[in-house]
């Protein structure tokens, strides 16, 4: 009984045995393949991609954060990981590999929905998130335009590190742009009728709709809540006036001073 015991100990330690210089020979194998190129997955929020496979994979090469010829002990996931992150379109991402010798990285790109230009020339997206992104030649994002007297530096910038700092609201534009450009991005009505926004060298801002020849005297966008209440009115002007007036009796609305709405005819007379 005592060496059938024996017997049954001695297999188990060999088979552990056998499976632990398996895993080695395995890792060992793993560790000297070839790296080659990753398989790389871009997830679009929306249509507007500012970033491809290709191109992710060439900016990789050259900043040689990987080398396709080198083998698996010399890339670094985790600094992959982290360049990928430090890439102004890229949201999220994840780089992981198997035992199969494949490696991959997917990516969640950021949503555009503003282009800003400043007066200096220099010109950025905004996206869902009030991230500045910045802007290349093998993509255009056909979204919300928002130009005029924008003095202030663009790039690098989360919306988020000041929107609610009182000491800077009153100062950087910024975060009005956001304020502005994220309500028009999210409502049905007004997503596909304003297609430019500008900003006054008073601060304030005006809209100009794709359809029809007015003008929309916004005002300031100092709170979401007020520029909430100024689309509410906008709504309504859009909603009940336009259909019984048409579209080409009024030149300018006005939405900039609280609970108005205040439309000039063409021929200059208000109503």
């Amino acid at each position: 009984m005592k060496n059938v015991k024996w017997y049954t100990w001695l297999a188990g330690s060999l088979l552990t045995a056998l499976v632990v210089l398996g895993l080695i020979s395995a890792i060992r194998k793993e560790a000297h393949r070839t790296v080659g190129h990753p398989n790389i997955l871009v997830h679009v929020d929306g249509a507007e991609a500012l970033l491809n496979e290709h191109e992710l994979k060439e900016r990789l090469i050259e900043g040689k954060i990987y080398q396709p010829d080198a083998h698996f002990e010399q890339l670094n996931l985790l600094m992959v990981e982290r360049r990928v992150q430090q890439m102004e379109e890229v949201k999220m991402v994840r780089v992981y590999k198997n035992l199969g010798g494949m490696w991959f990285i997917e990516v969640w790109l950021r949503k555009p929905i503003a282009r800003l230009f400043a007066e200096n020339g220099s010109s950025v997206y905004l996206d869902s998130e009030g991230q500045t992104i910045a802007v290349n030649n093998l993509h255009t994002a056909h979204v919300l335009v928002i130009s005029g007297a924008f003095n202030e530096p663009l790039s690098r910038i989360k919306v988020s590190d000041f929107i609610n700092n009182d000491s800077l609201k009153n100062i950087r534009k910024i975060d009005d742009c956001y304020r502005i450009s994220n309500y028009v991005c999210n409502d049905p009505l007004f997503n596909p009728l304003i297609g430019q926004v500008y900003l006054e060298k008073d601060g304030s801002f005006v809209l100009i709709p794709l359809v029809g020849d007015q003008r929309i005297v916004f005002g300031s966008a100092y709170s979401d809540s007020q520029v909430e209440d100024k689309f509410k009115r906008l709504r309504i002007f859009y909603e009940e006036g336009i259909p019984y007036k048409g579209w080409k009796k009024y030149s300018e609305i006005n939405v900039k001073y609280d609970g108005q709405i205040v439309c000039k005819r063409r021929d200059n007379s208000p109503e």
